[in-house]
């Protein structure tokens, strides 16, 4: 029985590694050389799709993904750095594009109103507590100090 249940185990451990390669998105590597498919990949996961919105240009399927990845990998084959490669993406498709986007006078109060809402929430506890605990120390202590 327990060879049966260790046999069932390792057909399914190696039934699930046959089956993770027909899933992914890229099935060729697009370089060669290590480095190039480095930044490759690295470029493809700072870029969101723009018909998924909640993926990476890596991790979609869609097609306009299939084509970014295709313009992605033409920009590193004509010697674009990273930067300009993303600047032609900017420049393309927006700041949308971007998977993390950056700190921009346009988007400032997105990035810090977490921390402001943060700090004012802070203050107004601080001055609730305060303030019931200066009308605590205001109200006569007990019954008997009202009956007098």
């Amino acid at each position: 029985m327990k060879s049966f249940a260790a046999a069932l185990v390792l057909a399914i451990v190696t039934l699930c590694g046959l089956v993770a390669p027909a899933l992914a998105i890229d099935a060729e590597r697009a370089f060669d050389d290590p480095v190039l498919q480095e930044r490759y990949e690295s470029i493809n996961r700072e870029l969101r799709c723009l018909v998924c919105q909640n993926q990476t240009i890596a991790d979609s399927n869609a097609t306009l993904a299939q084509d970014l990845r295709r313009e992605v990998r033409e920009l590193i084959t004509a010697g674009q750095s990273d930067e300009q490669i993303r600047e032609f993406m900017l420049e393309r498709y927006g700041d949308f594009v971007l998977y993390r986007p950056r700190l921009t006078a346009k988007n400032f109060l997105l990035w810090t109103a977490p921390a402001v809402l943060l700090l004012v929430g802070v203050f107004a506890a601080f001055r609730f507590v305060r303030r019931r605990a200066a009308e605590a120390d205001a109200e006569p202590a007990g019954p008997e100090a009202g009956t007098q």
